[in-house]
């Protein structure tokens, strides 16, 4: 059975739990898990302004929402151009910092992964956290 998506808790839970992988030196499943904390993240705020979803599943209505983190990026910078968020998207890198993640790699054998390949992912996992929180206390997800 699969339930509804819900967003905010998908994103708190991944971030939790790649930080308990992280801590224990399993690279490889901290990797996916900061992909998906992001992913999730951004597609709560992009709930939170407006994206349309089925109400059934909470699944984005259109294909180009319905992305993993390494396209969903720059479609989730497209969105909230414009939006009034006090600034706060200068926050988030440029360029992509998940270009090369892939959810693929969650078939991949784990000596493809160290703490130092997994960084920028970590970093960025973080700072989408940071901008939901301050989205959240901005009164604006």
């Amino acid at each position: 059975m699969a339930y509804p998506a819900d967003y905010p808790n998908a994103h708190v839970r991944h971030w939790r739990d790649a930080e308990l992988l992280f801590r224990a030196g399993r690279w490889a499943n901290a990797d996916q898990l900061y992909g998906f904390s992001a992913e999730c993240g951004l597609k709560a705020v992009m709930v939170a302004g407006g994206m349309p979803v089925d109400l059934e599943t909470g699944t984005p209505k259109e294909r180009r929402h319905r992305k993993h983190i390494h396209e969903l990026w720059s479609t989730f910078r497209s969105f909230v151009q414009g939006w009034q968020t006090g600034g706060l998207l200068h926050h988030l890198p440029e360029p992509n910092p998940f270009a090369a993640w892939s959810h693929h790699n969650r078939y991949a054998s784990s000596h493809h992964f160290d703490e130092q390949a997994i960084a920028p992912h970590r970093t960025a996992a973080h700072l989408v956290r940071q901008f939901y929180l301050r989205l959240q206390v901005g009164g604006y997800a």
